[in-house]
């Protein structure tokens, strides 16, 4: 149903062999780098759906997303290449303000069938669209894991029987996440996704929003806004249209080959807008 090669060739991974816990680990890190978390088709227009596939051509050609996309993509490539992936229902909860919640607010993959050290039940967290959070998989084992400058938490939800809880770093853009330990249909997102996709009240659709993980730290873009997380901390600002693509393709690997020069001068003039109104509010 994919285009395997290309996707692997996308995120610079050979893979040879059966499935294993070191290739799980390699094309998770490999995707985090190099597939980033992004909502730029809503500021450009573009209505997308959560089928998984057309999520995977996407990510082919070039281009990231959110959790429907990049996990919806993530479990297709990882079941062709055998592994044994299960959808999950999540949420996410922003902060202490709010409650927890497993409102399909997030999609979350699990894989199982492979122990490994420290996790003798073979189960693993498999995370591509939580934005700044994981770099590798998580064991599916209550605990504390530190990942490059951040540390995380796994543990029993104590909102959703028999599901999970996942603890963001302290420096992380939210608090948690619980997830469902049945498994999901995609269509259970949809409803979630129109809201992300078009309502004014969506984080995506009043912040343009880019994310991408590595080994030590994390870049983040908010409207014009670059900020590193962890290594070498910093915060920059795209003051012209030249500065924030180049930001975009030279930190995110988001060169927007689909997008046409009249398209991103019009981008540009609505993210410069909403960053006038972003710094007059402060």
């Amino acid at each position: 149903m994919i285009d395997v090669t290309a996707y692997l060739r996308r995120i610079g991974v050979k893979i040879d062999g059966p499935p294993s816990v070191e290739s799980l680990h390699l094309l998770h890190r490999a995707h985090a780098e190099r597939v980033p978390y992004e909502c730029m088709e809503i500021w450009l227009g573009r209505p997308t759906t959560v089928d998984p596939v057309e999520s995977a051509a996407r990510i082919v050609r070039g281009r990231g997303g959110y959790c429907y996309h990049l996990n919806g993509a993530f479990s297709v490539l990882l079941r062709a290449l055998g592994y044994r992936v299960t959808r999950h229902r999540g949420g996410v909860q922003g902060h202490a303000g709010v409650p927890a919640n497993v409102d399909g607010g997030h999609l979350v993959l699990t894989v199982s069938g492979l122990p490994g050290p420290g996790n003798p039940g073979g189960e693993w967290l498999v995370d591509q669209g939580l934005g700044d959070a994981i770099h590798d998989p998580l064991p599916l084992v209550a605990g504390t894991y530190r990942q490059g400058p951040f540390t995380y938490g796994l543990r029993p939800s104590e909102v959703e029987p028999g599901g999970w809880r996942f603890d963001h770093d302290p420096r992380g853009d939210f608090l948690g996440m619980d997830f469902r330990a049945a498994p999901a249909e995609m269509r259970e997102f949809a409803a979630r996704h129109e809201f992300f996709s078009t309502s004014p009240e969506s984080g995506f659709v009043r912040v343009a929003t880019v994310q991408r993980r590595d080994a030590s730290g994390v870049d983040v873009m908010r409207g014009l806004v670059l900020t590193r997380l962890g290594d070498r901390e910093h915060t920059l600002t795209a003051w012209t249209e030249r500065d924030y693509f180049e930001m975009l393709a030279d930190v995110f690997g988001l060169s927007l080959p689909d997008v046409t020069l009249a398209e991103r001068a019009e981008l540009w003039q609505r993210l410069w807008i909403a960053h006038e109104k972003w710094a007059a509010s402060r």
